[in-house]
């Protein structure tokens, strides 16, 4: 077949691909759906794990890629029914504070931080946040976390000693607290009830991995720990590497440390966890993985049911134009020639379906993005390419067997057909 007759015959399909849509606008409308369905649910889930992706790394940029972290449990999905079988790490000892100052003389390491969480009800004057984040850091937190304090300062070494009642607030709690022109440092908020002064404002970059763009507070660990109450054994202990050391170093180093500390026999295995950042992203691509197969599945649901629509709709119409496709049988049209134009009217009909689900996906992907701008949800390339692949693969596999069909028609009983 000449190009120039493939083109003709490409576009006449499409044409009578459309005139059929019309013509039967409900049928057309449930394949339509979905085929939109399937697509909308992996182009938007997509575009949220692009965004995802993206924010992580901004984390792992801003954190340090050496940092890892010192926990009295295993990070993961870990059942647990409270015995010692399933949870031996329940019995292990949290980290104290004197582990942690030794642990920030070692050669190898830079910075220890502690960091214990809370929720508080933060109030100033008639303003009030009902329930959020109260973080509580040890000293030089400002240098193992990302983000700047302007104006005012972090909290010193004798204010956590004394479990001092300061607090910096970050941007979404200035905002909610205070009016825009108000400096909030040295004004005095209440924290359930007992009055904190502000000494700081603190900006950071939120994002999926940091917990998003929410109200936050940090004061001193040690005013958390006397004046809420808080479990200290599972306080998250960050650990940065010296410039130029490798992190297994750092590593190999730590729990040198800690076994010798807690005069741990070499048979014994260790009572702590160390949780690099690659565990923390094996954990997260996990996740993400299983939030892709039941993605798959709905879109293969969907693409399945708009499938079905697509061989009903098109044997109808094979069925209503067996005069017609009679007729062009006889003045010379080939077998071919009609299975082609039926394999391009079943690919028209999807590719509408699959534009549609592509057109939802991408608005959702921006919505998400303005709603939650700690998530940059984007839609991937290989997202537009998935999309024309599967409108094609759909089109193909589930209208050939109508185009077999209308190809196998005999030229004279398709002439008789009333």
């Amino acid at each position: 077949m000449a190009v120039s007759a493939r083109i003709s015959a490409l576009l006449e399909g499409v044409t009578i691909a459309l005139d059929a849509i019309r013509a039967n606008k409900v049928r057309a409308a449930l394949t339509i759906l979905g085929i939109a369905v399937g697509v909308f649910s992996v182009t938007a889930m997509a575009a949220m794990i692009h965004g995802i992706n993206e924010s992580v790394a901004k984390d792992i940029e801003s954190a340090g890629a050496t940092t890892f972290f010192i926990t009295r449990w295993p990070v993961g999905f870990n059942s647990c029914d409270g015995t010692d079988e399933l949870c031996p790490w329940r019995h292990n000892p949290g980290t104290s504070f004197a582990e942690m100052t030794a642990m920030g003389r070692l050669p190898s390491v830079q910075g220890v931080m502690g960091e214990l969480d809370f929720n508080g009800v933060f109030k100033y004057g008639d303003r009030a946040l009902p329930s959020a984040q109260l973080t509580g850091y040890t000293p030089g937190w400002e240098q193992m976390t990302g983000g700047d304090i302007n104006p005012g300062r972090s909290f010193t070494i004798e204010e956590n000693a004394s479990g001092a009642r300061v607090v910096l607030l970050n941007d979404i709690a200035v905002q909610h607290l205070f009016a825009d022109s108000v400096n909030p440092v040295g004004k005095s908020v209440t924290i359930d009830g007992a009055p904190f002064e502000v000494i700081g404002w603190y900006h950071y970059h939120p994002s999926f991995f940091t917990g998003g763009d929410h109200a936050m507070g940090i004061i001193p660990v040690q005013t958390l720990i006397r004046h809420y109450k808080v479990w200290v054994p599972d306080m998250w202990v960050s650990v940065k590497p010296e410039a130029g050391v490798s992190r297994d170093q750092a590593v190999d180093d730590i729990i040198a440390y800690l076994r010798g500390a807690r005069g741990l026999r070499p048979e014994r295995r260790n009572n702590f966890e160390i949780v690099t950042q690659d565990r923390l992203f094996q954990v997260y691509n996990n996740t993400v993985g299983v939030i892709g197969i039941v993605t798959l599945v709905l879109s293969a649901v969907g693409l399945l049911v708009g499938g079905v629509g697509v061989i009903a709709i098109m044997m109808i119409s094979v069925t209503e134009r067996t005069r017609e496709i009679g007729v062009r049988k006889a003045l010379g049209a080939t077998r071919l020639i009609i299975l082609w134009q039926f394999l391009i009217e079943a690919v028209t009909l999807t590719s509408i379906g699959v534009g549609i689900g592509f057109l939802l996906g991408w608005g959702a992907a921006a919505f998400t993005k303005w709603q939650w701008p700690n998530i940059p949800a984007s839609v991937p390339p290989v997202a537009v390419l998935i999309a024309i692949v599967a409108s094609i693969i759909t089109g193909i596999a589930f209208g050939v067997l109508p185009a077999v069909r209308a190809s196998r028609l005999d030229p004279v009983t398709a002439l008789r057909y009333e």
